[in-house]
């Protein structure tokens, strides 16, 4: 290339360097040839397509003498004919073949139609009046539109209301920011049609539900959790079951259910049944649960054993002697725990039950059900596939709801928690899920019985044994002082002798309170966290009972307390107050026992009962070891179960070995579940230790045995 500078110097340089020099330009160059959108042809009318493409044919002819381009095969015709004819003579023949045929044209049009299709292609061609951008608001103003997208949106979280009560909030709200009468509202029927234009697609006209949902929901793009080994992700959630029991005294309610569900194998790893009140022990319980083998309940037959399952039992049973005599439920340590706003779920106890256990707690935002659709899903599954069918089903609102719904619930409490647990190991477990597929078989569905056998021979099996000393833990904490006394909480003061070498003193910790933990379910007794004698950095958990616990002998919970104290007036001293509430409450467990009293006061009693059945006596821990229920003849003596016949200090720091099966600690009877010795046995004997022996389950080795 040879350049000629303005004082007539010449240059010669490669072609290359010249155009990839960051200052070279074409000045006045034709426009890139660009691919035309030919998408955006489809979203035309079929008029105004055919129009722009027939137009391409007749510029095409006239610039080449083909209608199909240069390329074409075939003779062009002689009036378009490029050897024969100018290119002037070629627009006016196509002007007049084009007013001939009844589309009056002259060659202007035809010479900026060719303009147009060699700038913009066949998008060129198109009638621009056809292509202009629709608005769903139409021309409505601006200060409309913007003072009804606020209310709107300020509507989100209120109660549903009409399209009269958005024109007057946006009419109101246009006076405000533009004085009275300065912007004019459109008619009743424009502005209806601009409220759902603008609502629509935003959902904000649903139900309150759906609104505060769409605001709670965080923005998008969303992005789906993978899961791969069990335990990593694990859900809970509460609800109340669409189904009455029948409590003491004919008191007819709808429990609560209380389950922990694991993502990755769809599994149903426990379920807590309770009256109407779950408190974050009852969560406790349930993280509890997870980590324990289910046992087979006496009338459960021989085929829910886990040993009759799909699951690796005689390999699983060498490495968690705890297997042995398992339902067929898969027993799986949660690694992260999703949870929503409730207050169950965010007590400062699940979160330190959580943390001693070493599971991270997330939280999903607040009023969003999709963070944990998992759960929420399982929920209406056991509503269609276990709750539809029991005696008092209620629907899933009070227009399913029958006429006499209440006259036919027969099941108490504890016989439907038993029918349920049975389902979830029957039912469930060994139910084909859609979502679970093996990487080898993606065709077919597993149940999450068969993923957990598949994945727990890739990501392998850890036992976590829990002890007495790990079920004080799950329980509720407060921080207190030890005064003269005895402790105080909530109007019910706790003493024991034992309190005596600590009373006024402050405890070794950094704040200088002592440990209490207690259970809001059976508030007779609290655990107190005390120094072991002879050695200052040993500590022990003592159980210290409620001073009235003679005088109440019933069974009763915080809830049950709670509406005592409402009822009752403070006429006296704090003491005699005291004394005054613990009558009051032994009356309304008795006039509620004898069938007498308000529908409130059976409700309350009745719970409490309820309440007290599942957690008298360690009954619920013992529970989740196998543990046979205690009979009257097996319950300690007053004197034993107030710690005055054993050194409640006695502690061995040695762990004890196995027992004869095997496994890694004792099961806990129901004194232990309580804090005391089970009659006949040392305290150290009757506290389980972890067995430092416990096997760890090598993925590796057990592919090459299975």
């Amino acid at each position: 290339m040879r350049l000629i500078a303005e004082d007539g110097e010449v240059a010669t340089l490669l072609l290359s360097l010249l155009f990839a020099d960051e200052g070279f330009e074409v000045v006045a160059a034709p426009a890139v040839c660009r691919v035309p959108p030919l998408g955006l042809l489809e979203s035309l009318p079929a008029p105004v397509r055919e129009r722009a493409l027939v137009w391409e044919r007749h510029v095409r002819e006239v610039e080449t003498g083909h209608p199909g381009g240069s390329g074409a095969a075939g003779p062009a015709r002689a009036e378009y004919d490029p050897e024969m004819r100018t290119l002037a003579q070629r627009e006016e023949a196509k002007a007049a073949e084009l007013s001939a045929a009844g589309l009056a044209t002259s060659a202007v049009t035809v010479r900026r139609m060719r303009a147009r299709y060699r700038d913009g292609g066949v998008w060129g061609l198109v009638d621009q009046r056809a292509a202009r951008p629709r608005s769903a608001l139409g021309r409505a103003d601006e200060r409309v539109v913007a003072a009804l997208r606020e209310v709107l949106e300020a509507g989100q979280e209120r109660s549903s209301g009409t399209l009269g009560r958005l024109r007057m909030y946006t009419e109101r709200l246009l006076a405000e920011r533009h004085g009275h009468g300065a912007v004019p509202l459109p008619s009743a029927a424009t502005f209806n049609r601009l409220v759902h234009a603008l609502a629509d697609g935003r959902g904000l006209l649903g139900s309150a539900r759906q609104r505060r949902w769409r605001s709670a929901r965080p923005a998008p793009p969303f992005v789906p959790t993978t899961v791969m080994a069990p335990g990593e992700l694990v859900m809970m959630d509460s609800t109340v079951l669409d189904a009455f029991v029948v409590l003491d005294d004919g008191v007819v309610e709808r429990p609560e259910l209380t389950i922990a569900l694991d993502v990755a194998t769809r599994s149903i790893c426990a379920a807590v049944l309770r009256p109407k009140g779950t408190r974050s022990v009852d969560a406790a319980h349930l993280l509890a649960q997870v980590m324990v083998p289910a046992p087979m309940r006496p009338a459960w037959p021989e085929a829910l054993a886990m040993e009759r399952s799909v699951i690796p039992y005689e390999r699983l049973l060498s490495v968690d002697a705890r297997l042995e005599g398992a339902a067929a439920r898969p027993v799986i340590t949660p690694r992260t725990v999703v949870v929503d706003q409730g207050k169950v779920f965010v007590s400062s106890s699940f979160v330190a039950a959580c943390g001693s256990l070493g599971i991270s707690l997330q939280p999903a935002p607040p009023g969003n059900g999709p963070a944990k659709g998992h759960v929420e899903r399982t929920f209406s599954s056991i509503n269609t596939l276990f709750a539809q069918h029991v005696a008092g089903y209620t629907g899933s609102h009070t227009g399913e709801r029958g006429r006499d719904t209440e006259g036919e619930a027969v099941w108490t409490l504890a016989q439907l928690d038993d029918l349920l647990q049975e389902w979830i190991i029957c039912g469930w477990q060994e139910r084909e899920h859609d979502g679970l597929r093996h990487p080898m078989m993606p065709r077919r569905a597993l149940s999450p019985n068969e993923m957990w056998a598949a994945l727990v021979a890739v990501c392998g099996y850890v036992p976590v044994p829990l002890g007495r000393e790990d079920y004080i833990e799950l329980m509720p904490v407060k921080r207190q002082k030890i005064n003269d006394y005895g402790i105080r909480i909530d109007y019910r003061t706790y003493d024991h002798q034992v309190l005596n070498p600590y009373r006024g003193e402050a405890s070794p910790a950094a704040d200088g309170l002592w440990e209490i933990h207690y259970n809001p379910h059976a508030p007779g007794q609290i655990w107190v966290r005390l120094p072991k004698p002879g050695q200052p950095r040993g500590h022990g958990w003592q159980t210290v009972p409620w001073i009235h616990h003679t005088l109440v002998t019933a069974p009763f919970t915080d809830f049950t307390w709670q509406h005592i104290r409402r009822t009752v007036a403070q006429r006296s001293s704090r003491v005699q107050h005291e004394h005054d509430l613990a009558l009051a409450l032994r009356e309304l467990l008795e006039r509620a026992a004898a069938g007498h009293g308000s529908r409130r006061d059976k409700v309350v009693a009745a719970r409490a009962r309820a309440h007290g059945a599942a957690n008298a006596d360690g009954a619920v821990w013992g529970l989740l070891y196998g543990q046979p229920p205690q009979t009257e003849a097996d319950r300690p003596s007053e004197d034993d179960a107030l710690g005055h016949g054993e050194d409640l200090f006695d502690e061995d720091e040695e762990e004890e070995t196995a027992d004869a099966t095997g496994g890694g600690f004792q099961p806990l009877g129901p004194a232990d579940a309580r804090g005391v010795a089970a009659p006949g046995t040392k305290g150290d004997q009757a506290r389980p230790a972890r067995d430092s022996s416990v096997t760890v389950y090598d993925p590796f080795e057990e592919s090459l045995r299975w």
